[in-house]
């Protein structure tokens, strides 16, 4: 059964998802004709990394270029249960001659990872392959069977056009896509064939909103540093892992994945700069506790269309 989810959207919020309070059905009904209700998902976390639950809108303030401004409604995730907002995911796998090596591992972690962040009827994914070549193996669905499918069918060889696949996800998959759009990277993150750039890859993902979370798999003799992973996952406001070469580390990055999706925050604001000028905002949010820091995008474009571009701040 084809699975079909519509949305309507402004400035990259899932109405659908907003709480059925009255304030949030309020919301609801001006966020149609509204182009100035901003949205940010962050996450909290403290010195040793561990994630932070249980903040309120008096734990933080929210900044636009400098400004204050009012907190108008803020939510949790809620460990990825009913109220959370959809996921949309897609999962670029590299399949190049380059990571052969590690390919079982890969399919081994994206299938449990699938079995563990997909809610039926609530979440979709979709597979993307690409080596020298981009080529979609499994269009968006709930079904974690027919992802697993997909998976074994993999087979390493070729190149590597991980930017070209970065544009396809982007633009081809995500741009309609309800709730939270992310993009998942596995791969050494060497491009050696795509016709696009890597600016060109990250202006794909923030035009967009899609978050970018990168995985990077070190091919045999092979000590990348994997700078374009990691900016690609910095400019979309993403997280960057590198696992060791065993699948229990492998396996381990997956569930912080998991547990950084589950811990997600969203807070919604009008903005007090009612131009509508196409100029980018900075966006900064400072917690008022001590030893926490976030990662939240660092801001958006003012036009009347959805505010696109995403990166990630950090603040301490």
């Amino acid at each position: 059964m084809k699975v079909f989810r519509s949305a309507v959207f402004s400035l990259g919020i899932a109405i659908a998802t907003l709480p059925s309070t009255g304030r949030a059905q309020e919301l609801q009904t001006v966020v149609r004709a509204e182009v100035n209700l901003v949205s940010v998902l962050f996450t909290a976390f403290d010195t040793k990394g561990r994630h932070i639950a249980g903040l309120t809108t008096s734990d933080l303030d929210i900044y636009e270029d400098g400004m204050k401004q009012d907190i108008e409604f803020l939510r949790s995730q809620g460990d990825l249960d009913s109220e959370a907002e959809p996921l949309t995911i897609v999962l670029l796998m590299d399949t190049s001659g380059s990571v052969k090596e590690k390919l079982g591992v890969e399919r081994a972690i994206a299938r449990d990872f699938f079995k563990r962040v997909l809610r039926r009827a609530k979440d979709l994914a979709a597979i993307v392959q690409f080596n020298t070549r981009v080529a979609p193996v499994q269009e968006f669905t709930d079904n974690v069977e027919k992802l697993e499918e997909a998976l074994q069918s993999l087979t390493a060889t070729g190149s590597t056009a991980l930017y070209d696949a970065i544009c396809l996800a982007a633009v081809e998959k995500l741009a309609s896509a309800a709730g939270r759009r992310v993009i998942v990277i596995v791969s050494d993150g060497e491009d050696t064939s795509s016709r696009s750039t890597l600016r060109e890859a990250i202006g794909a993902a923030q035009k967009n909103n899609a978050v970018i979370f990168a995985v990077g798999v070190n091919a045999a003799g092979s000590k990348s540093e994997f700078v374009p992973l990691r900016e690609l996952a910095k400019e979309t406001g993403g997280r960057f892992f590198n696992p060791g070469p065993k699948m229990r580390e492998m396996a381990k990055v997956f569930r912080e994945m998991i547990e950084t999706l589950k811990r997600q925050y969203h807070i919604f604001y009008y903005s007090k700069n009612q131009r509508k000028d196409g100029a980018f905002r900075a966006i900064q949010i400072r917690i008022k506790r001590k030893h926490v820091h976030v990662l939240h995008r660092i801001g958006y474009y003012a036009s009347g269309e959805q505010a696109r571009a995403q990166g990630r701040g950090e603040v301490r």
